[in-house]
């Protein structure tokens, strides 16, 4: 009875969101994740548990709280199906074809991005002749009602078609940002070398002047101690000057 009261829920045209989202609070997504860190996945596959597994998941292995239990994705659908709103649904299901759902096609094929827009202006155009006939005759409505229906479902088999398409925009766009970023650290690399060869270059005439004036202090101080040290000192000095730390 309770299946059938929540399965009536799901399929509901506003379906309430279900009632696990509770469970998704800031304490119990931290206590999901020290158990990550606790239990290795070589360690998992010594424990049995009553409850659905994956091996891509070692959680879903550990006998879990009910209130952890949804916090951990499922595996994979089995058996190539998945359940959306009480209805299943293939995973690779074709795209059919509207005369076989019974729809006239009103775009020639190919298909080309253009008659989505057309489409998309007869909607609108036949939206405001449905609603004139509902003010004058309201008996007349069925043919430009089916007319309506129509527009909409080659509307959305257009959409449909286009995805593999957006797929492959969508792909080559995060490509390009990938690239560019990869780019934008190479050229902060090269600048840190530039800055870095310039400052080795600095240092070496810094050095080349502490050399000579240490053969002049030696004949002064005749130490070879205060020489390293004031070579050590005008080293740091030109590094914090140069790199500013």
């Amino acid at each position: 009875m309770a299946e059938q009261q929540q399965a009536g829920a799901i399929s509901a045209a506003f379906p309430a969101p279900p009632p696990f989202y509770k469970n998704f609070t800031e304490d119990n997504l931290r206590r999901v994740k020290e158990l990550r860190k606790s239990y290795p996945p070589e360690a998992d596959k010594s424990i049995e548990s009553s409850e659905p597994s994956t091996l891509e998941d070692p959680l879903r292995f550990l006998v879990l709280p009910p209130e952890l239990r949804y916090l951990v994705p499922p595996g994979p659908p089995d058996g190539g199906k998945y359940r959306s709103f009480g209805i299943d649904h293939e995973i690779n299901a074709p795209i059919l074809s509207l005369e076989s759902q019974s729809f006239r096609q009103l775009y020639p094929s190919p298909p080309t991005p253009h008659q989505l827009l057309l489409i998309t202006r007869s909607i609108l155009l036949n939206f405001l002749e449905f609603v004139h006939i509902l003010a004058t005759d309201p008996s007349q409505y069925p043919p430009k009602w089916d007319d309506l229906r129509d527009l909409f479902m080659n509307a959305h088999q257009l959409i449909n078609e286009y995805r593999p398409h957006q797929a492959r925009e969508s792909l080559i766009l995060m490509m390009e940002e990938q690239v560019e970023r990869c780019r934008e650290e190479i050229r902060g690399v090269m600048e840190v070398k530039d800055k870095l060869e310039g400052v080795l270059r600095g240092l070496g005439k810094e050095l080349n002047a502490v050399v000579g004036e240490g053969d002049r202090q030696v004949q002064v101080e005749d130490t070879r101690k205060d020489r390293k040290r004031a070579v050590e000192r005008r080293v740091w000095d030109m590094i914090e000057r140069e790199i500013g730390t």
